[in-house]
């Protein structure tokens, strides 16, 4: 195996090792996390935690990786980020069955995300070759006849990201292809339970042109991932996950920019128009899919009332009819939660309602 490659064969019963990916380097440290398939509860891989050295290693060659990121021409974004694309596009397969394992997530909805993230680095692949910029006529006073203004947006420098359980690569790559199309460097902390994806994506990040140090993958603990958001070196903060630690958080990020992707609160209306197989499917994966752990699931539905006595009778046919299982199996539409503590919270929900 070559320097970087991680392994990606979970048919034995090995456990895998998934080395960090600190500053363009792939390495180990002394605090070892293992990650567990909700489905069977057993770890099948193991991948490590970064502490305050590695975090200070990952600023320091980002502010490196910066003085060259920042000039590279429009094309060579483009090109790096259409090449991530097209590899990732290679092994979507085997990134499915990654997700699939580490989060528990139907296999079927793990393809779909794999294959979401491929089109999010073409469509940052376009965008590096065409950010904005404005053009302004200044002749509208006496004293500015003759004179123009041209408005030019910079990188912005380096980036921390945050990024959740329920779409470990997806919702990672929404800000690491952002952040290369733009020139910024990034550091990156997945979801402890879900680190596996995004570490496999660094390899093929690390494989191509990007500068060394443009992108780091770090899992971590709590407090050094306060660093994150705490680090006057860090320009740009942004984050996905729920309403009350994201609003700390830019409490806490002091000067610098910071995007929050909170929680949802999502309805959905069916019309006297509407076409009930259709409105029953749809409102079915809206509230299921994966367990119903998506930030945009269905919440509530209002339906009119000409349709609600046989949308009713339908929704709830058909939701007894979704199949449970194995979320490796392409039949299973019903998986597990994340953990023990999710699947308690939802039954308490239940119990209550």
């Amino acid at each position: 195996m070559e320097s970087g490659d991680l392994p990606c064969n979970f048919n034995n019963f090995d456990m895998q090792i998934f080395p960090i990916y600190c500053g363009g380097e792939f390495i180990q440290t002394p605090t070892t996390v293992q990650v567990v398939n909700p489905f069977t509860q057993k770890a099948f891989a193991q991948t490590f935690l970064a502490g305050d050295q590695e975090f200070e290693s990952a600023v320091q060659a980002s502010q490196a990786a910066f003085e060259l990121s920042k000039t590279l021409s429009g094309y060579d974004r483009s090109t790096i980020l259409a090449a991530i694309a097209q590899n990732l596009a290679e092994v979507e397969s085997e990134m499915a069955e990654i997700i699939c394992l580490e989060a528990g997530k139907p296999i079927r909805y793990a393809l779909s995300e794999v294959r979401r993230a491929i089109q999010t680095f073409v469509v940052a692949s376009e965008e590096a070759k065409r950010l904005p910029r404005e053009y302004l006529s200044l002749d509208w006073t006496r004293e500015n006849q003759g004179r123009e203004g041209l408005v030019k947006y910079f990188p912005v420098g380096p980036v921390a990201g945050i990024s959740p359980f329920n779409f470990p690569m997806n919702l990672a790559v929404h800000k690491i292809a952002p952040a290369i199309a733009t020139g910024c460097p990034i550091i990156l902390k997945p979801a402890t339970a879900t680190p596996l994806s995004t570490l496999r994506l660094a390899q093929i990040i690390d494989k191509t042109l990007l500068p060394k140090g443009s992108v780091s993958i770090l899992p971590m603990n709590r407090q050094t991932g306060n660093k994150l958001v705490t680090d006057t070196r860090i320009k740009l903060l942004t984050f996905t996950g729920s309403p009350e630690v994201g609003w700390r958080m830019k409490e806490m990020a002091g000067k610098k920019k910071v995007v929050l992707e909170l929680g949802g609160n999502a309805g959905t209306i069916v019309a006297s128009s509407a076409k009930l197989d259709l409105a029953v499917s749809r409102s079915l994966v809206g509230a299921f899919a994966y367990s119903g752990q998506v930030c945009i699931h269905t919440q509530r539905i209002f339906v009119h009332q000409s349709l609600f006595d046989e949308f009713t009778q339908s929704f709830v046919a058909k939701a007894k009819a979704l199949r449970f299982g194995d979320p490796l199996l392409p039949e299973t539409e019903i998986g597990v939660m994340i953990d023990l503590a999710n699947a308690q919270r939802v039954e308490q929900w239940i119990a209550e309602a």
